[in-house]
């Protein structure tokens, strides 16, 4: 049972080189469904994880990896294709490169951060897969809503760069804490942070007359 919610985010995972597929050859109806059973996916995945006891550690990593990997190759891809614009994909690569490398960073410092989504991260996921939806539905349907991507495609951006901006700012605040919390440590030394004697134990020099 435990292993039913890590499926479908796997199953997500697996969607990604198919969308891409989709995407470089303008199979765009495929592009566009897959993108969203995928979507849905993850929805499913957390509500099941959620309502019968299913949280795992596997899965809390699992999930948000696939869902950037799904992201992330939409907007690469379509960026290529230039259906959306290069500028735009080169902002959102560059935060989620700038959060990964931030993480890598602290953990070579043993200062390791605590993952957890901001309000503001949140609300831009929502916009970024809004906006990945709305460019292969326009492109599968022919909706004509250029006005309303290129709309969309400000609101990312303004949203992708205040949750870099937030996460920038929360982590620089974990590694001063961390490193003040070291130098604490280390200007105490081994001595005075050895353990007192006991009271009814004699040190060596009450032993030396």
């Amino acid at each position: 049972m435990f292993l039913i919610p890590n499926l479908i985010t796997i199953a997500r995972l697996i969607a990604v080189p198919v969308v891409v597929w989709a995407i470089a050859t303008h199979e765009w109806d495929i592009a566009f469904w897959v993108f969203i059973a995928a979507g849905l996916s993850d929805a499913v995945d957390g509500y099941i994880a959620k309502r019968f006891g299913l949280e795992s550690d596997l899965g809390a990593h699992l999930d948000p990896l696939a869902d950037k990997a799904l992201l992330v190759s939409v907007y690469v891809t379509c960026g290529i294709i230039s259906a959306m614009p290069v500028w735009l994909v080169a902002l959102v690569v560059s935060r989620d490169i700038l959060i990964v490398g931030a993480v890598v960073l602290a953990l070579v410092m043993a200062h390791p951060v605590p993952m957890r989504p901001l309000a503001v991260s949140k609300t831009n996921t929502f916009a970024q897969i809004l906006l990945a939806g709305v460019v292969l539905a326009d492109l599968a349907f022919g909706l004509g809503v250029g006005g309303t991507r290129e709309v969309l495609s400000f609101v990312v951006a303004g949203l992708t760069g205040a949750s870099a901006a937030a996460y920038v700012v929360e982590w620089l605040g974990h590694m001063i804490s961390a490193e003040r919390a070291a130098e604490t440590a280390g200007e105490l030394g081994p001595e005075r942070m050895r353990p007192a004697p006991h009271p009814g134990r004699k040190s060596e020099k009450d032993h030396t007359t």
